[in-house]
């Protein structure tokens, strides 16, 4: 199954890089999915749709790290 990806509101991840160089940017428009791209490769560069529950379990791991 494809996401239709046009017209998603992009939000600069909270764990991306301060200086703008490694920024990552998720979308919180496709319930139960969320769409991952780099935000220096926007307009060309590839979208990771993760499933809702396991990118919680990213997200929680890494926000357990030192």
């Amino acid at each position: 199954m494809r996401a239709d990806l046009n017209g998603l509101s992009w939000r600069t991840s909270s764990y991306s890089n301060s200086d703008g160089a490694n920024c990552v940017e998720v979308s919180d428009d496709l319930p139960g999915a969320v769409p991952v791209r780099d935000s220096k490769l926007a307009d060309t560069g590839p979208v990771i749709v993760f499933a809702a529950a396991p990118w919680m379990s990213f997200i929680r791991t890494v926000h357990r790290r030192p």
